[in-house]
C-alpha cells in the first residue's frame, strides 16, 4: 500500500492476527460484528474503507504541501519526518494516560520508556528512519500522480528479500506479477523522462523506500517479541527512537540553520498543518488496522491498489497535469501487476490453509 505512508502499517499488519499483540482500540474477530444484519456490516465496511482511503490521500497531499510547496518553500524534509514522528509518539504516549478513563482506551498498555528495550528496538527504527525519511524524499522530488509507479516495488523487495534472508520461494505466477510491476516502473521512468518531469533523486529514494518498507516489515517481525508483542509499544519505541536519531542527521544537513531562516516559523497556519500531517500520519496506522479487521488482508490490499489507482487521477486533476497514454500504461501496468500478486498469494494462503498436511511453519509463513 502506500500506502505511504506508511506505514506504521507494517506494524500493524504483523500484529493483526489476534492473540496477545491484539490492537485493543479494534474490533475483535469472530465477535458480534458477524451476526449483525447485512446492510449494517456492509454499512460498516463501506465507512472504513472511505475513511482509509480518504486519510491515506489526504496524508500524500498534505505530506506534498509540506515537502514541496512554492508558497511555503521549506526546503526541511528531516524536521518535517521527525515533527510526525514526536506527535505520533506524544499520541501514543496519550492514549496511554487516557487509559485510566474507561472505555474506549482501557484496553492500552502503560507505556513508559526502557531504555533495555530502546536499545532492542534501535535496529528496526535505524529501518524506520530510512523508510519514512526515503518515503518523504521521494514525494519531495517526485510528483503526486508519479509518486505511486516511483515507489512501486516493495512487493519486488518483499519476494527477493524472502528468498535471501528466509529462503521462502515465490510461485512463477506471482513471479510473473512481479516483471509486470518491473515493466510499469521502467515505463514509467521513461515516460517521465520523456515528459521532462523526471526526477533521478526521487527514483533512487523511491527504490530505497520500497526496499526500507519490506526491510521494516522483516525487522518488525524479529522485533514484536521485545514488546509482548504489542504494536502500540512498539509505536512509541520507535517513533522515540527515530526523534533522537533524527536531530544529528538534521544538523549534518543544516536544517536547523533552514528553520532559523524560514519566513513561517511562527505562522500559526503552518504548524496547524503541520500538526495536521503528524495527525494523519499517525491515523493511516489505525484505519488501516480497521479496514483489515473489518474486511481481510486480501480486501485490504485490493482496497490498497484502487486506492492508488484513485490517487494518481485525483493528483492530475488537482495539478492540471496531461499525461500520455503510455504514462497512464504504466500505471495500470504497476496496479494490475500489484493486484495480481495480491490475488495469486491470496489464493495461495487459501491453499495452505486447507491443506491439513502443511506443516505449521509453512501455514505460518503464507500470507499476503
Amino acid at each position: 500500500m502506500s500506502r505511504a505512508q506508511l506505514t506504521r502499517t507494517g506494524i500493524l499488519r504483523m500484529a493483526l492476527g489476534g492473540g496477545a499483540g491484539a490492537d485493543p482500540l479494534l474490533p475483535a474477530e469472530g465477535g458480534g460484528d458477524r451476526r449483525a444484519p447485512f446492510l449494517l456490516r456492509a454499512l460498516r465496511i463501506a465507512v472504513v474503507v472511505c475513511l482509509y482511503w480518504f486519510t491515506s490521500i489526504a496524508m500524500v497531499f498534505l505530506n506534498k504541501y509540506l515537502l514541496d510547496s512554492p508558497s511555503l518553500r521549506l526546503d526541511a524534509p528531516l524536521f518535517v519526518t521527525f515533527f510526525q514522528c514526536a506527535l505520533t509518539a506524544a499520541l501514543c504516549l496519550g492514549l496511554s494516560l487516557g487509559a485510566a478513563c474507561g472505555p474506549p482506551c482501557a484496553g492500552l498498555p502503560a507505556l513508559r520508556l526502557d531504555p533495555k528495550v530502546s536499545r532492542s528496538v534501535l535496529p528496526l527504527s535505524a529501518v524506520f528512519i530510512g523508510m519514512v525519511t526515503s518515503n518523504n524524499l521521494c514525494l519531495k522530488h517526485v510528483g503526486v500522480a508519479f509518486y505511486n509507479v516511483g515507489r512501486s516495488l516493495t512487493t519486488v523487495f518483499n519476494v527477493l528479500l524472502s528468498y535471501l534472508l528466509l529462503k521462502q520461494t515465490t510461485s512463477l505466477y506471482a513471479l510473473l506479477a512481479c516483471g509486470v510491476i518491473i515493466g510499469g516502473f521502467w515505463l514509467g521512468v521513461d515516460q517521465e523522462g520523456a515528459e521532462g518531469t523526471l526526477s533521478w533523486t526521487g527514483i533512487f529514494f523511491g527504490i530505497l523506500a520500497s526496499l526500507c518498507v519490506s526491510l521494516n516489515a522483516i525487522y518488525t517481525k524479529k522485533v514484536l517479541p521485545v514488546v509482548d508483542g504489542s504494536i502500540w509499544r512498539l509505536t512509541f519505541y520507535n517513533n522515540i527512537n527515530a526523534c533522537v536519531l533524527f536531530f544529528p542527521l538534521m544538523v549534518l544537513l543544516g536544517e536547523f540553520r533552514t528553520l532559523y531562516h524560514f519566513d513561517k516559523l511562527g505562522s500559526p497556519s503552518f504548524w496547524g498543518m503541520m500538526t495536521l500531517g503528524g495527525v494523519f500520519g499517525f491515523a493511516i496506522g489505525y484505519v488501516t488496522g480497521l479496514q483489515i479487521k473489518f474486511t481481510s488482508p486480501l480486501t485490504h490490499n485490493v482496497s490498497g491498489t484502487a486506492k492508488a489507482c484513485a490517487q494518481t487521477v485525483l493528483a492530475v486533476i488537482y495539478f492540471e497535469e496531461t499525461k500520455s497514454f503510455l504514462w497512464w500504461t504504466s500505471n495500470l501496468m504497476v496496479l494490475g501487476g500489484s493486484f495480481a500478486y495480491t490475488w495469486v498469494k491470496g489464493l495461495e494462503m487459501r491453499k495452505v490453509q486447507e491443506d491439513p498436511n502443511v506443516k505449521s511453519g509453512e501455514r505460518n509463513d503464507t500470507g499476503v
